[in-house]
């Protein structure tokens, strides 16, 4: 790996593949969140129905996350390596994507079977959680840990701008049909695991014998799954309130084109954010973004969404989220980098699915208690990366 890591200690050519692997995921639930309504009507269930799966999908995944990324971690020991979980993950979410417009086009929807629709859509939603964590573990080999902020920031930078088009791709997606939409994002999967799998490294064995005397980070890992669960309902209640205000403030209920820039600026600024996380610490750079995002929540709800404040709240958003995967890379030993990921992604999952279950009418949320609901939710983000550094020089001594 060294030698072809360049002065910067990145392995670039791996680190735009897992890129390009991250915005195959983002595709993915792009069009199946889109499509979903649609499928279950199509098939004789309630659009209601919808909410239903994407809670239980983010319940299931809060388990399954941490699970599959401890899983990876053993088979990294005992094969000495976790690619196993990760080619096994996408191939069947390949299968499983491209199958869900397939049960809907050849069955019938007879009350008998019809079931067989949602079992299939979880069962993707669960073959998305076998490999999402040991992906990301990869760029604990592709990066330095000096240097991974920056190296994640491109793969945020290409799911980021994916995502960013969601507002205005959603006629365009649905005029393609299910089944060319859905074989299109089953391609680009399969694509994406064959090239990741033809440039990753060799990878160095692991001294099962040391493996064995490093202990479960149960300390560390309760405070990534919080930082989880702090990122998933700030991010929830910043959205929305952000929506809320640029609708009042521009007086329309359309504001696609305004999320659009939105959102490509917040993927366009994750490198930027990776660059000073590498200067300044990664968990500085994040409390700094907690620091410009909770005042600036606070106060786009009396001033509006002006454009210092959307610079700000662009400029805190970035450096947060680009260094959630570093931040659990970091806290935990090396040999449970799955376990730490995957923490943080159940905390995530957890927190998203709870969000549906206590506030299932979200529009009827007013600016001000959605802001006070993410600047606590950000806050505690902040408590529990602020109360990371007590384990910092622990960390250290056991990676």
């Amino acid at each position: 790996m060294t030698t072809s890591k360049s002065h910067l200690n990145i392995l670039w050519v791996q680190v735009w593949v897992l890129a390009g692997v991250q915005g195959a995921i983002t595709l993915t639930w792009l069009i199946y969140n889109i499509y979903l309504p649609q499928l279950l009507t199509q098939f004789g269930f309630p659009v209601s129905l919808a909410a239903g799966l994407v809670i239980v999908e983010n319940l299931l995944g809060a388990v399954l996350e941490p699970l599959m990324g401890a899983l990876s971690d053993r088979a990294r020991r005992w094969v000495g390596t976790r690619f196993p979980f990760i080619l096994v993950g996408m191939i069947l979410a390949s299968a499983l994507f491209i199958a869900i417009p397939g049960v809907v086009s050849l069955i019938p929807p007879a009350s008998v079977i019809r079931s067989i629709l949602p079992i299939v859509l979880v069962a993707w939603a669960l073959a998305m959680t076998i490999f999402r964590s040991p992906v990301m573990c990869l760029l604990g080999m592709y990066a330095t840990p000096a240097q991974l902020p920056l190296a994640v920031s491109f793969v945020t930078l290409i799911g980021g701008l994916i995502g960013a088009f969601r507002p205005i791709s959603y006629k365009f997606i649905l005029s393609l049909g299910p089944v060319y939409t859905f074989a299109i994002g089953s391609f680009v999967m399969l694509g994406a695991a064959a090239i990741l799998r033809l440039v990753n490294p060799p990878e160095t064995a692991v001294d099962t014998h040391q493996t064995a005397t490093v202990k479960l980070p149960l300390q560390k890992l309760v405070l990534i799954f919080a930082t989880g669960f702090g990122v998933a309902w700030g991010i929830r209640f910043l959205m929305d309130v952000l929506g809320k205000v640029l609708k009042t403030q521009l007086n329309t209920d359309n504001i696609d084109i305004q999320m659009l820039w939105i959102g490509i600026a917040i993927a366009i600024a994750s490198i930027p954010a990776g660059i000073l996380a590498v200067k300044i610490g990664n968990s500085q750079a994040m409390l700094c973004g907690i620091c410009a995002i909770i005042p600036s929540l606070l106060i786009m709800i009396s001033v509006g969404a002006q454009i210092p404040i959307i610079v700000l709240i662009v400029a805190g958003f970035s450096l947060i989220v680009n260094g959630a995967i570093p931040f659990a890379l970091g806290l935990v030993p090396q040999q449970w980098a799955g376990l730490g990921i995957g923490t943080y992604f159940g905390g995530f999952a957890l927190a998203m699915s709870l969000f549906g279950i206590i506030f299932p009418q979200l529009p009827k949320i007013t600016p001000f208690v959605g802001a006070v609901g993410g600047a606590l939710a950000f806050f505690l983000t902040g408590v529990c990366i602020a109360g990371s550094g007590i384990f910092e020089t622990q960390s250290d001594a056991e990676v």
